[in-house]
């Protein structure tokens, strides 16, 4: 007889079948954030990478600003988008100073704390934009393989009582309970393994955004910095 999986879950008890369909439910959830995030890793890098490239090569900022705008999966994009707008707050407030001509480099200095404020800002909610829904991969690699360990230990015990009611031990009498109960540790096996896989390496990833956004906002924060400094 042909090993049939469909069969074996078809026949198992209410249990077993609440057991795999509650594994399939994280494996379908699990295999679309895997996807969704695979897509969106790549546009962030493929943006990020073209900004970069447009950003150093502008003449001035008005200019980065508007092109920052064409790079919406871009963290940097949108980090330099808020930290503009900053500039722009803090530059109309000087403006409106009584005499903004005597004002001295600590003083310059000392606005430049809202700037790094709204930099860290905008850094942490692109970074927990990013790593949404991870931790489901992450639950998903460490629950399935104990709700399928429980569906198999269930199904053992059913089979037991199989056994105990039908008086008989043999083989073609263990082997068919034993080998539906079975299934749910394979279904949760299956569940965790590209789980696993796939929260290691998109963490990863995001590790390497933040540590690449950081970078830029230091650099942003330089360029202003020595702005401040060529006015004095």
């Amino acid at each position: 007889m042909q090993l049939s999986i469909t069969q074996m879950i078809m026949h198992a008890g209410p249990v077993g079948q609440l057991v795999m369909l509650l594994l399939l439910f994280f494996s379908i959830v699990s295999w679309s954030v895997i996807f969704m995030k695979a897509k969106l890793f790549r546009n962030v890098r493929l943006d990020s990478e073209d900004f970069l490239e447009t950003f150093w090569s502008s003449n001035n900022l008005n200019e980065a600003n508007e092109a920052a705008k064409e790079f919406s999966f871009s963290p940097e994009a949108i980090v330099f988008s808020t930290g503009f707008s900053e500039l722009k707050k803090i530059n109309k407030i000087r403006t409106r100073g009584e005499d903004s001509t005597k004002e001295t480099l600590d003083m310059q200095l000392a606005t430049m704390d809202n700037l790094k404020r709204a930099l860290r800002k905008a850094e942490d909610q692109q970074i927990n934009k990013l790593g949404s829904l991870l931790p489901f991969l992450a639950t998903t690699g460490s629950a399935t393989p104990f709700i399928g360990l429980f569906g198999t230990v269930w199904g053992i015990m059913v089979s037991f009582h199989d056994i105990g009611q039908r008086g008989s031990a043999s083989l073609a009498v263990v082997a068919p309970g034993i080998s539906e109960a079975l299934v749910a540790t394979a279904a949760g096996l299956a569940a965790a393994i590209p789980a696993v896989i796939f929260s290691n390496y998109f963490s990863n990833k995001l590790t390497d955004v933040q540590y690449n956004v950081q970078s830029f906002s230091s650099d942003f924060l330089n360029l202003v910095e020595r702005d401040l400094l060529s006015r004095v």
